[in-house]
């Protein structure tokens, strides 16, 4: 196979984009010209797909299509699959979409490499190539998943949780700051675990010091932190390190004990607002994200009632809602009737965000007036792009800085607030 332009398209989550950089790394190193979502001809194009929800497998399946039939058109051209649907569906793929040439599941760069007649440079794997955006980078910490949520498939797919050995994230953070990175964004099926299954402990608080050491880093960001066993001692590390942000990702999915116990959560309604209102009560800055499910299988007008209305008491700084939809072989699927009608979860979800959208805009018209630092990201219009510790890049809001001056991407400015709507503000250089 003739080793010159290689083209990967990444669909799905950041671990997808990591293990996507990671592997445009190996493919340099043997000697290819490596680009991601080029729309330009490539002599292999690799489509690295999702297969978490009905939405995100359709997306993968169109655009495999759309890629074979350029290749057809262009007369040359192979096409490998790879990622998270192929785990999950390959037989039936295969027989599908006869115009792939390779498929292959998670955690296989090896067997890639290996197809492209490459051999595998153990020594990298620790680097990759930043596509995009170059300030900030997603570091993934663990791979695979112990919990037995209902509702989800992940375990099924990549697999029992493995956490990463510390010196090799370290290692990972210094090569990226020697990139320029300068925010780390720490994902994970669920960070919470990280280093119980190496020394039967949690091993966060460690790692998350250690990095906080990596000279050019500086913002550290936690995304997915699950509710169980939250270690405590994180918030401690907020209030005394200005490295790491007062930004806390924390899916609590619902407050109904009965929906809770149906989705074989770990963590009942009461734990979740004891959990909630230590970190309001030890860091009163902090930002809380998180994510509900409406329509559940079994979830009564009682059970939204009291979700919707904890949403209003605690006032989330943000919030995603997710309508509940049957994932094959999940412990919900083979358990549970779908039994709410799609018209009520989808007026559910709408009343949620119609409330949060309140809450944001409250929020952040309290802002108004008060003076942080931010990092731009990029020049939009008459605008500056940027976000605060308190916002996390392509989920969450933006600031939106006005100043003739020019600000490159990546650099840290402070600004006064100016203005505001539900889900952005305006600033100005301080």
């Amino acid at each position: 196979m003739k080793r010159n332009r290689v083209n990967i398209v990444t669909l799905g989550c950041s671990k997808n984009t990591v293990d996507s950089q990671k592997l445009m790394r190996q493919l340099q190193a043997g000697g290819y010209n490596v680009n991601a979502d080029s729309p330009d001809h490539s002599d292999i194009v690799i489509i690295n797909t999702c297969g978490f929800i009905h939405d995100a497998k359709e997306e993968s399946i169109e655009t495999i299509i759309r890629h074979g039939e350029a290749i057809k058109r262009e007369g040359r051209g192979h096409l490998f699959v790879m990622g998270c649907m192929v785990e999950r569906y390959k037989e039936e793929l295969v027989s599908a979409l006869p115009e792939v040439n390779a498929w292959f599941g998670v955690n296989k760069p090896g067997e890639i490499i290996s197809r492209l007649g490459l051999a595998y440079h153990h020594e990298l794997s620790g680097e990759r190539v930043l596509s995009g955006v170059r300030h900030y980078a997603y570091l993934k910490i663990s791979e695979g998943c112990d919990r037995t949520c209902a509702f989800c498939a992940i375990p099924d797919i990549r697999g029992r949780y493995t956490s990463a050995p510390v010196d090799e994230l370290v290692a990972e953070a210094e090569f990226l700051a020697s990139e320029g990175v300068k925010e780390l964004i720490l994902i994970a099926q669920d960070l919470t675990c990280y280093g119980i299954d190496i020394n039967g402990k949690q091993m966060l608080p460690l790692l998350v010091s250690r990095l906080s050491e990596v000279k050019g880093i500086e913002w550290i960001r936690l995304h997915y932190l699950y509710p169980s066993g939250f270690p405590l001692e994180l918030l401690d590390m907020m209030q005394s390190d200005p490295k790491i942000c007062r930004y806390i990702d924390l899916p609590i999915q619902h407050i109904s004990d009965s929906v809770l116990l149906k989705m074989r959560r770990e963590h009942n309604g009461s734990e979740t607002r004891a959990l909630l209102n230590e970190i309001r009560r030890r860091i009163p800055d902090a930002a809380i994200r998180t994510t509900v499910i409406a329509g559940h299988p079994g979830e009564t007008e009682e059970d939204f009632s009291s979700l919707l209305s904890f949403i209003g008491e605690f006032r989330f700084d943000r919030l995603g809602a997710f309508r509940y939809s049957h994932e094959d072989e999940t412990y919900a699927s083979l358990k549970y009737s779908d039994d709410i009608p799609e018209k009520i979860k989808e007026k559910r979800v709408a009343r949620i965000m119609e409330l949060q959208q309140k809450i944001s805009g409250e929020l952040n018209e309290s802002k108004i007036g008060m003076t942080m630092m931010v990092i731009v990201d990029r020049k939009e219009g008459l605008f500056h792009i940027a976000r605060s510790q308190y916002d996390s890049p392509e989920v969450d809001q933006e600031i939106l800085i006005t100043s003739e001056k020019k600000i490159e991407p990546g650099t840290f400015v402070k600004v006064k607030i100016t203005g505001s709507t539900e889900f952005d503000l305006y600033a100005e250089l301080a």
